[in-house]
């Protein structure tokens, strides 16, 4: 054993492969905020306030260093000094990955992609996406799609299983106090699993998935008449196991029905894929549930009331149609150099399984699930971390909130999406990502007329490894017009050096 063991360090050099980077940017805008896109899916780094700067440092080992041993190791660490942010300093990545074989444990805070979308062109998934800043975590993954034996590679998986912690108490005290609800030392366990249809050196592969997460834990405070009432949810292993498998019920729903415990919500996903010499086709769709009604659109609805005990009588269901849904379309050419990828997008979000919510009663036997009000919870934080969305950022951010309450007031929406990027010279590479929105609020707090939105952004980075090994200088404008978020015009400048 001792052997092994010594033979295993010795085969391994945790100081080779080592890059660095250290990277500053500055941002100006005349409007109230930053734009949209020079902020949003970048992982909570960039401020969305107008004016603001970073400086950033990091230090890497990719496990890829590892590639051809059965184990691997990959370490990162990422610093940030900033100003007009959230936070002064904070930490952006700190993060161990051991992997062995296909598996791979993280521990730590670390940048997750999403999956079965383009990173770099996409709005962002319903669920789990790239808009907010990372939060710690034990995460054990299949990165990577495994060739399910016995079905000859024409069968892949690919998945996560992770629990981990919300990092943002202060600034949501600071946020919000006096103002509406906050929370305090949340945590969140996410999970995910994909499986890929066709083997991947044919043309044609299919991938259908499904995202979850759950919020739970925590201290929650509730604001109602100019006082907060204090109240404290599950965190013992019940509430970790309901969080995996769900059930269980919140003891701070006073009067409520019994529910699931915590916040839970996910995303059914698809996507279909058709490879050519020349091009890479994808269509994908996006279905985000925060309940049954949205998961399954089907809810059980013959229930009778007898000797004081609600019963099944009567084999009868109520079918949810559906209509909430994030169509997509891209493709990426081989050998056309001034545009490599291209996305289109259309999100639509405002059914929510209708306007009508009820619980069953001795008077009213009938169970309707609507306002499913997404992303949005009455005694967790919402779908959001250091006031950023942790899904798709075209829902409106409760960071842009004037009234400091940490709920998102615009989610129910439609909205078109579009994106390109290429690389016309070895050393320029450019992307544009433009939206257009038609807002609704919330059913709680519907609009008086619907509100709408241009959003656009267009960056290009350019290798400037002539001047200075490893520099690279980037610059971006970008702009919105309309209610939603504002007349904003800016720009930014990066420099950053990597080796």
């Amino acid at each position: 054993m001792a052997i092994s063991i010594h033979a295993f360090a010795q085969s391994l050099d945790l100081g080779k492969g080592i890059s660095y980077s250290i990277e500053t940017s500055g941002a100006l805008s005349d409007g109230k905020n930053a734009p949209l896109w020079l902020t949003a899916n970048r992982y909570g780094l960039p401020s969305v306030e107008r004016n603001s700067a970073y400086l950033r440092g990091g230090i890497f080992r990719s496990v890829e260093q590892d590639a051809d041993r059965h184990w691997g190791i990959g370490y990162g660490a990422d610093l940030v000094v900033s100003s007009n942010h959230t936070s002064d300093f904070f930490v952006q990545q700190l993060y161990a990955d051991v992997r062995w074989q296909k598996g791979t444990l993280t521990i730590g805070q670390k940048e997750q992609p999403m999956q079965l979308k383009n990173n770099e062109l996409s709005s962002g998934s319903q669920t789990l996406g790239i808009n907010a800043r990372p939060y710690p975590e034990i995460r054990l993954a299949l990165p990577d799609y495994w060739d399910i034996p016995f079905t000859k590679g024409f069968l892949g998986f690919k998945g996560h299983l992770a629990f981990g912690l919300y990092t943002d108490n202060h600034f949501q005290k600071n946020f919000a106090y006096g103002h509406g609800d906050y929370d305090e030392d949340v945590l969140m366990h996410t999970k995910a699993g994909y499986l890929r249809i066709g083997k991947k050196d044919k043309p044609f592969t299919a991938e259908v998935g499904l995202e979850m997460a759950s919020q739970f834990g925590g201290t929650h405070y509730k604001y109602k008449g100019g006082q907060y009432k204090i109240g404290k949810n599950g965190r013992n292993f019940k509430s970790f196991w309901h969080a995996f498998v769900g059930g269980g019920s919140d003891p701070m729903r006073d009067g409520d029905v019994p529910n699931n415990e915590g916040n839970m919500l996910g995303s059914w996903v698809v996507r279909l894929n058709y490879d050519t010499p020349d091009a890479r086709l994808g269509l994908y769709a996006d279905h985000f549930f925060e309940d049954h009604s949205g998961m399954f659109h089907l809810d059980y609805d013959g229930y009778a009331y007898e000797n004081g005990q609600m019963k099944k009588k009567d084999n009868r269901y109520l079918v949810y149609p559906l209509k909430d849904i994030m169509l997509g379309a891209d493709i990426h050419l081989k050998n056309f150099q001034w545009v490599t990828d291209a996305v289109v997008e259309y999100v639509y979000t405002r059914y929510q399984s209708g306007p009508v919510y009820t619980d069953r009663t001795p008077q009213n036997l009938d169970h309707i699930g609507g306002v499913d009000d997404y992303y949005n919870n009455s005694i967790l934080p919402g779908w959001q971390h250091w006031g950023q969305t942790l899904g798709n950022p075209l829902y409106r951010s409760p960071i842009y909130n004037d009234d400091h309450k940490l709920i998102f007031e615009s989610n129910r929406f439609t909205a078109w999406h579009v994106g390109f990027a290429g690389q016309p010279t070895p050393e320029l590479h450019y992307r544009l990502r433009a939206s257009w929105q038609e807002g609704l609020g919330t059913y709680d707090m519907p609009y008086c007329n619907p509100r709408h939105n241009v959003s656009i952004g267009l960056e290009t980075c350019y290798d400037a490894s002539r001047l200075f090994k490893g520099l690279s200088i980037g610059a971006a404008l970008g702009l919105d017009r309309g209610e939603l978020m504002g007349n904003n015009t800016g720009g930014v400048i990066t420099l950053k050096l990597k080796r």
